[in-house]
């Protein structure tokens, strides 16, 4: 045996029995360098309920959200924001995310959205959370950020400050779609079926359908020519959630964060866990202080912190260097980014 196969093999000997290592056969990507812009559209399902049309249609959506999002960085005086904000509202024009007009239902058989954005340079941020009729929440998120003197609006007070932001408002039957209205009447036909499933104050969080968690958001992570970065989260939830409830997608510091000194972030999943956790906040926390890589960062947080805990999901991230990964804990991550030069790359499941 020459001596590269037996290294190969000490090497391959010696990850299978270090449990930390394992995350490097994670579903991830590995660092890309001299992005402008990266963009996630949630958890994957799983490979055997998307088919290849399905699939198709999800790749031609994410690489129409990037190259939107680099035209509008390419513009006179153009921001991360704006790349980050143009990005997200075609995913929220998309019915294929749960986000916007792919909304998911909450018990109740409605459509409440959360959204947030943030910017590296001096920290600012905006968010929305339960709106009901705002057609691109990541837009309200962003007029919440530069048009009032608060970070986070709720339910009719963000739908009133929208409209007169001048933002597009739309009756709440513009975020009805077929295969999530069927998603949330099996899950109420489960409901009746086992009624020791219910609580006091509504369902118990189960898993969705199949047994199987699922967990849908859209965001961004951006850099621009003057060295600044932005992220922005947008989603419906969960399905069947609690009338009310607010994940981690609105929560700056766990669902988003920004930070010149650090990286952009944008996360999905599991919010409760990425609420407790502060998981947007913790993987910039690595960057900034403990100088770790963008892609160790994540591994450290969403396929270790967060999966030991019981976590499901995953983040993108990117640096003031324009250095990109992502990393995630589940069946895949829907996910892409686009370099300065224009080359874009979309991924569902393989590394």
């Amino acid at each position: 045996m020459s001596g590269r196969v037996l290294k190969l093999a000490a090497t391959l000997m010696a990850l299978s029995s270090n449990p930390a290592a394992e995350a490097l056969f994670a579903d991830s990507d590995p660092a890309a360098t001299d992005v402008a812009l990266a963009i996630h559209g949630g958890i994957a399902a799983e490979r055997n309920e998307v088919s290849q049309e399905q699939a198709r249609l999800i790749r031609a959506a994410l690489e129409e959200s990037l190259r939107a999002g680099r035209k509008r960085l390419a513009e006179e005086n153009a921001t991360s924001l704006d790349a980050v904000e143009t990005a997200i509202r075609v995913l929220e024009d998309s019915p294929l995310f749960n986000a916007g007009k792919g909304a998911v239902f909450t018990y109740e058989g409605r459509n409440e959205l959360d959204a947030s954005i943030m910017e590296g340079k001096t920290k600012r941020a905006g968010a929305v959370a339960g709106v009901t009729i705002v057609k691109n929440p990541v837009s309200a998120a962003r007029a919440v950020m530069e048009k009032s003197p608060h970070v986070l609006l709720i339910g009719r007070g963000a739908e009133v400050f929208a409209a007169k932001s001048g933002l597009e408002i739309v009756d709440p039957g513009y975020f009805w779609t077929l295969p999530r209205w069927k998603q949330i009447e099996r899950r109420w036909r489960a409901a009746k079926s086992s009624p020791e499933k219910q609580s006091a104050v509504g369902p118990k969080p189960p898993a969705a359908d199949g047994g199987r968690r699922q967990w849908g958001t859209v965001g961004a992570v951006s850099l621009d020519g003057k060295g600044n970065l932005a992220a922005g989260t947008s989603t419906g939830g969960t399905t069947a959630k609690m009338f009310g409830r607010v994940g981690d997608s609105p929560i700056i510091g766990a669902g988003t964060y920004a930070d010149n000194e650090g990286c952009a972030v944008s996360c999905t999943g599991h919010g409760e866990y990425f609420i407790r956790f502060a998981v947007a906040h913790e993987i910039n926390v690595l960057i900034k202080y403990k100088g770790l890589k963008v892609e160790d960062a994540l591994e450290q947080v969403i396929n270790r912190t967060l999966k030991d805990a019981g976590g499901d999901g995953g983040a993108i991230a990117l640096d003031a260097r324009g250095r990109y990964s992502s990393a995630n804990n589940t069946d895949g991550m829907y996910r892409g980014w686009i370099t300065r030069d224009g080359k874009v790359e979309t991924r569902l499941w393989e590394n």
